[in-house]
């Protein structure tokens, strides 16, 4: 049995905040503060959502390529849910030529024309496999709270995407999804569930995390019982599956997350099936002073 480290964090685009909460100007170098907290977590596997690349307003950094090198990942993909930069008070202005989910790694650094927004998932260890998604937005938004804003926004609802690796663990395959769901209650729901769907033909176990934007108990109800995944995969996962004697899927961290300075919600999540309880080691959501989210950080031995 080895150690894993796995985390999840949103970025909120790598944005420096003061102690209470409010937005901090980014530095010389605005890819910094970002590294420093990537690098803090040590995580083996790493979720990221609110993931800028090359947009202006966090200093045309490659988000994703900074905290690959920061956390010493071997592999990595950032999935770009949109092409297009942010207007504020009116979500993206989408670039007409690049519409659809586009996928970047190591090999497109120099791929710096078209900014973009979206997750990633980074990893140290082997990947057999990659897969990613995207997920049409809500039509419709709501009146949210923004960082550096009184009261509330009316925030449109954006395309959202989603990433999944097939991982060689210390002790065999296991598959890993990073998510980041909509804040359109129900919208997100039916989202989690076509991730479940969507990753059920790939080895267990698995380990979902993200930004669900659910809380409580909705997210492991949401994807269900291992009875449910044991029913949509194939005859020969379910053999295995019953052979590891697999119980529902479960939170390996319960803790607040939101907003970072003042945690009194858990929006963040790290959900699994097929990995023993006992196997759970320590928990931490540290302030890290980048985004209005906290990581959420879980050892796990595999």
């Amino acid at each position: 049995m080895t150690t894993l480290r796995i985390a999840t964090y949103n970025l909120l685009h790598g944005r420096p905040l003061a102690p209470d909460g409010s937005p901090a100007p980014y530095p010389a170098d605005p890819g910094g503060p970002l590294a420093d907290a990537v690098a803090s977590l040590d995580a083996d596997v790493l979720a990221l959502q609110e993931v800028d690349r090359y947009q202006d307003r966090s200093g045309r950094t490659d988000q994703a390529a900074v905290a690959a090198k920061a956390t010493g990942a071997t592999d990595w993909r950032f999935a770009a849910a949109l092409h297009g930069v942010p207007a504020p008070g009116a979500g993206w202005v989408p670039d007409p030529d690049r519409p659809g989910l586009a996928v970047y790694g190591p090999t497109d650094l120099d791929d710096d024309s078209r900014p973009s927004y979206g997750t990633a998932l980074l990893t140290r260890l082997p990947v057999l496999h990659w897969r990613a998604r995207r997920f049409a937005p809500a039509p419709f938004g709501l009146p949210l709270r923004v960082a550096g804003r009184r009261g509330l926004t009316p925030v449109p609802d954006e395309p959202r995407a989603a990433l999944a690796a097939v991982l060689a663990g210390p002790g065999g395959e296991f598959t890993v999804v990073a998510a980041h769901l909509s804040f359109v209650p129900g919208w997100n729901v039916a989202q989690l569930a076509a991730v479940r769907r969507w990753i059920a033909d790939l080895p267990q176990p698995y380990l979902v995390l993200g930004d669900f934007n659910l809380i409580g108990a909705v997210p492991r109800t949401v994807l269900g019982s291992a009875h449910a995944i044991q029913r949509t995969a194939r005859r020969e996962r379910v053999r295995t599956a019953r052979r590891t004697r697999l119980q529902g899927w479960y939170d390996l961290a319960r803790t607040p997350t939101y907003p970072s300075h003042r945690p009194a919600v858990q929006f963040d999540h790290i959900l699994g099936i097929g990995v023993p309880r006992s196997s759970v080691g320590s928990v931490s959501a540290p302030r890290t002073g980048v985004s209005d989210h906290r990581p959420l950080v879980v050892d796990v031995e595999m």
